[in-house]
């Protein structure tokens, strides 16, 4: 009689463990989906009819190319955290116009952490490139460190690395704002000896948090003092020479 009560009572536990393991997996997953912050329509629209570049939505991800088809140097992207990949393709169509082929990832339920995809899972979408970067805004900056070791640059958008990549070879740009409230100046630079010395290190004046993707405002920034064209064009003007000057190392 003590046995199977004992028994009812390891399956009622085990039981309840397994709803309360069902709820909270389903709980992550609708929160992923929900409150994601999507594309603005009309930058999008300006690099859809971009005759300079072919886009392209493949199974690795989105894919921007010179409409030449020439390019021998690509940079993956991660997005940040519920943030639609396609609000990063105003800002980075400069580099398909110079050449270089940029892939933006689609992270696992929104969220980079949970995407486990190592690089090749990505640059896949062009294997005729030998010479990679890898780069990510925000959550998916924390994500790019990770996937650094197996690429030639790093590169960050508003972003900062929770490993240490001090003792790489690494190339490494980072570029900030100084109204991001989120990747605030102060983490950026609490986290810089996380990097190589000779890492370049820009702020653009006036950029917030959400200036390095076109999805709008986002809770907790501060309101940018630039205009979305105009941080595109001082990301070009640092983030081109950065990649070009890649392929000559």
């Amino acid at each position: 009689m003590q046995k199977k009560r004992g028994r009812r009572v390891l399956k009622v536990i085990v039981w309840g463990l397994v709803a309360v393991l069902v709820l909270g997996i389903g709980g992550i997953v609708a929160w992923s989906q929900i409150g994601v912050m999507p594309a603005e329509k009309a930058p999008l629209a300006s690099v859809r009819e971009n005759p300079a570049i072919h886009v392209e939505d493949a199974e690795q991800g989105i894919v921007l190319t010179p409409a030449d088809g020439e390019s021998d140097l690509g940079l993956v992207f991660v997005p940040g955290a519920k943030v639609d990949p396609w609000a990063y393709a105003p800002i980075l169509q400069s580099l398909a116009e110079e050449g270089v082929t940029v892939v933006i990832t689609r992270p696992w339920l929104n969220l980079a952490f949970f995407d486990l995809r190592g690089l090749d899972a990505f640059t896949s979408a062009a294997p005729d490139i030998d010479d990679w970067a890898i780069g990510g805004h925000s959550l998916g900056g924390v994500r790019a460190c990770q996937l650094a070791a197996d690429a030639e640059a790093l590169v960050l958008f508003g972003s900062y690395c929770s490993n240490d990549v001090s003792d790489t070879d690494l190339a490494v740009l980072s570029i900030s704002g100084s109204e991001d409230g989120l990747s605030t100046p102060e983490k950026i630079e609490a986290a810089r000896d996380l990097l190589p010395a000779d890492a370049e290190m820009v702020e653009i004046e006036g950029a917030s948090h959400a200036s390095f993707g076109d999805y709008g405002p986002q809770s907790g920034d501060r309101e940018p003092t630039i205009t979305d064209d105009e941080m595109h064009e001082q990301v070009a003007e640092v983030l081109v020479p950065f990649m070009t000057e890649l392929a000559q190392r």
